[in-house]
C-alpha cells in the first residue's frame, strides 16, 4: 500500500511541473522573442550558407526558390 502515497506525490510534482511551464508574454516582451537568433531555424545568412552548400552539393533544387546548377554557382 506504500505505492498509492508515492503515486500521488509523483502526480502531483508532474502537476507542478505542468503549471511552472505555463507563462504569459507581455506585448513588449514580443519583440526580443521576434528576433532572428530566437527563431528554431537559425539566423539568415547562416541559413541561406546552409541551403546553398545543400543545393551545390546535391545537384538539386527544390523549395528554396532559386535557381542554378551543380557547379555551385546561382
Amino acid at each position: 500500500m506504500r505505492a498509492a502515497p508515492a503515486l500521488l506525490r509523483a502526480l502531483g510534482l508532474a502537476g507542478l511541473a505542468l503549471c511552472a511551464g505555463c507563462a504569459t508574454v507581455q506585448p513588449w516582451e514580443k519583440a526580443e522573442l521576434g528576433k532572428p537568433c530566437m527563431q528554431f531555424s537559425g539566423d539568415g545568412p547562416a541559413q541561406a550558407f546552409r541551403a546553398h552548400a545543400l543545393i551545390t552539393n546535391e545537384q538539386a533544387m527544390g523549395g528554396e526558390g532559386g535557381s542554378g546548377g551543380g557547379c555551385g554557382c546561382r
